[in-house]
């Protein structure tokens, strides 16, 4: 199998670090839940944060070692539940956050998972598929105490992929004497995935979008996207806009980005991105503008489907979309928020809006560990129900304490894990 590898960037200290940022939001939810300080202390705590050495033999006969990391956040709702990235960008404090929106992501839309990540620093790039089988198998060995259909399941993140989700699946095999595919989802579906998980976040995200849409009387005919990312998440966001009649005016990946106020043939971008090694480096059917110019641009509709922390307080008073859909994790810090809260402009925060991903993957593990798996069209349907359910819980948390969505999706999510926590108690 080829191994693409994606251009991760380094966390920025433009507003605040990943986890500053995602426990300013706690914080606000906390305050008005009026959490008892235990709880609090509690539920903003990680349960375990490991780290561990990878050492392996290069293929030059060298010896490497690599660090990893697994951060369990929070498993009272279910096992914990996140994806693994390889990135020599990959940090402690990332990788706390991201656990912890997995935590809150996974109550959002009422899963019975809890919240992990987890990351190897290294240069995907810059090794064999040899030497990167070596650091996953190790790795995995590593965490052998860890993971578990049971206890934590792993998915595919930045620079992983099913690929390394099956030598994660068959290194616990192999030392459990038996083949447990529910160990990890993100599996091709001969190997016991999931139909529709490829398309799940990308799907996800416009089924909430839509259904924002209409709460705004916005036609989708009338309505103009911009894409930051063209990735799995925003290739497959923007041709399910495309497909509800709304008009995808710019995309952008590592390449740079694209701009045609006519409209982006979607389809011919992902034909060429697919046929031009990833990239649509040159890319000749949009004209060429700035990441900068891309997050400004007039439009109802911006989705950043990218990295962390690309809105922020220094460009989110030249927003001009009505209404943000988070298809990556964190893209707005904290700091940007009440800027973008006075602007009027409505946003779908990530632990809604991406949810759709670790909504199939439990629909994956639910199937592998019953040995009966549904239909496409089954999927989406069991999707775009969880999904509204969501939609319409935050809205009127959203409401009731007159917060916007974010702050409301946080409530929700917050309450949901305090209450199961406070009826099985602290044992000990």
């Amino acid at each position: 199998m080829e191994y693409k590898y994606v251009e991760s960037a380094p966390i920025k200290a433009t507003d605040q670090d990943p986890f500053e940022s995602m426990m300013a939001r706690f914080d606000v939810a906390a305050d008005l839940l009026k959490l008892e300080p235990g709880i609090y202390q509690y539920l903003k705590t990680p349960m375990r944060q490991i780290i561990v050495a990878i050492p392996i033999q290069m293929d030059d006969g060298n010896i490497e070692v690599f660090e990893g990391y697994r951060v369990i956040h929070n498993d009272v709702r279910g096992p914990s539940k996140g994806g693994i990235r390889y990135s020599p960008h990959v940090n402690l404090s990332e990788i706390k956050a991201l656990a912890a929106w997995m935590t809150w992501k996974c109550a959002v839309v009422n899963i019975p998972f809890g919240g992990a990540k987890g990351g190897v620093k290294c240069d995907p790039k810059m090794l064999t598929m040899v030497e990167l089988e070596k650091i996953t198998r190790r790795y995995t060995a590593n965490l052998l105490e860890v993971f578990g259909p049971d206890r934590d399941v792993p998915a595919p993140d930045v620079n992983t992929n099913e690929q390394v989700m099956g030598w994660i699946m068959d290194t616990y095999s192999m030392h459990v004497r038996h083949t447990e595919t529910a160990v990890v989802t993100g599996k091709p579906t001969f190997l016991g995935g999931s139909q529709g998980r490829v398309e799940a976040t990308g799907k996800g995200v416009v089924m909430v979008t839509s259904s924002l849409m209409e709460k705004m009387g916005m036609n989708p005919k009338d309505t103009r996207i911009v894409v930051q990312g063209f990735g799995n998440v925003g290739s497959i966001a923007s041709k399910e806009f495309e497909a509800i009649g709304c008009k995808v005016i710019a995309i952008s990946d590592v390449s740079g980005a694209y701009y045609n106020a006519k409209g982006i043939d979607i389809k011919k971008a992902i034909a060429y991105r697919d046929a031009y090694g990833g990239v649509l480096e040159n890319f000749d059917a949009g004209d060429k503008i700035t990441n900068d110019e891309l997050l400004e641009l007039d439009c109802e509709v911006l989705a950043p489907c990218a990295l962390e922390d690309q809105i922020t307080s220094k460009n989110a008073g030249k927003i001009k979309a009505k209404i943000i859909a988070e298809g990556a994790n964190g893209p707005t810090t904290a700091k940007a928020d009440p800027i973008l809260a006075e602007r009027g402009i409505a946003v779908i925060p990530d632990i809604l809006c991406n949810a759709g991903g670790v909504t199939v993957s439990y629909f994956e593990w639910v199937q592998d560990r019953m040995g009966y798996f549904w239909t496409k069209d089954d999927v989406f349907n069991r999707l775009n129900r969880i999904l509204t359910e969501a939609f319409e819980a935050v809205r009127a948390t959203s409401e009731k304490y007159d917060v916007n969505m974010r702050i409301g999706a946080y409530i929700l999510a917050i309450d949901r894990v305090a209450k199961t926590l406070k009826i099985r108690g602290i044992y000990g």
